[in-house]
């Protein structure tokens, strides 16, 4: 490998309480009874505007009331900027995983489908956004994971062939991404990998966390 693109929600950061406390209080705004982590933890990995379309119908792709969610994105969108850095943090393993794959001479890049807007102040808030060349947020491009779009972007701007950029996360919306751009992709078990089981996705292998991961890359200098 020459590159890693790390996915940035449920495998380098543990965002969920976060996100979970601003998705309860936008439905306690809107008259509804909280969702509760568990509930959120499978709805994340879409972007904002899709987490908060299943929270209301409580369905993966249904689609709500239109005047309903142009009243409720605003909603969680100002409450989770009150919140976004209250209670996230690097999962364990993470930093000296970064730290590793840059000791090593690899390019590295955070790719998400969170807005632009929360992604950056959040990578400074936990204090990792040093240790990335590049961030590909979910409104940089005009499409976002699952399409190839943003790995193919960023093997682009490293100046490298996708098969040698490296994908690490948690759910289909990274695997599929990774197997369209040709790129290999490895998973962590502990993130948000939505209804399913993380063995289910179609990875190279699982790893423990980012130290892991690390150990594994083998780099090529050139």
């Amino acid at each position: 490998m020459r590159a890693v693109a790390v996915d940035l929600d449920g495998t380098l950061l543990d965002t969920l309480p976060d996100i979970a406390e601003a998705a309860d209080r936008m439905l306690r705004d809107l008259g509804r009874p909280a969702a509760g982590s568990d509930v959120v933890r499978g709805y994340i990995g879409r972007g904002i505007p899709k987490l908060v379309k299943r929270l209301l119908t409580g369905a993966l792709d249904s689609e709500p009331d239109s005047d309903l969610f142009a009243r409720a994105l605003p909603l969680f969108e100002h409450h989770y900027r009150q919140t976004f850095d209250q209670r996230s943090r690097p999962f364990p393993g993470a930093v000296e995983g970064l730290e590793r794959m840059r000791a090593a001479g690899l390019k590295l890049a955070c790719v998400t489908n969170k807005a632009q807007a929360f992604t950056l102040p959040l990578l400074a808030s936990t204090a990792v956004d040093r240790y990335f060349d590049l961030v590909v947020s979910g409104d940089s491009l005009p499409r976002k994971k699952p399409d190839p779009l943003p790995l193919l972007h960023i093997a682009w701007q490293f100046d490298i062939a996708p098969a040698q950029l490296l994908l690490i996360g948690d759910s289909d919306n990274d695997t599929q991404a990774a197997r369209a751009a040709g790129c290999p992709v490895l998973c962590v078990p502990y993130g948000y990998s939505g209804s399913g089981q993380v063995r289910d996705l179609d990875c190279d292998a699982i790893v423990a966390d980012l130290t892991q991961a690390a150990e594994l890359i083998v780099p090529i200098q050139s």
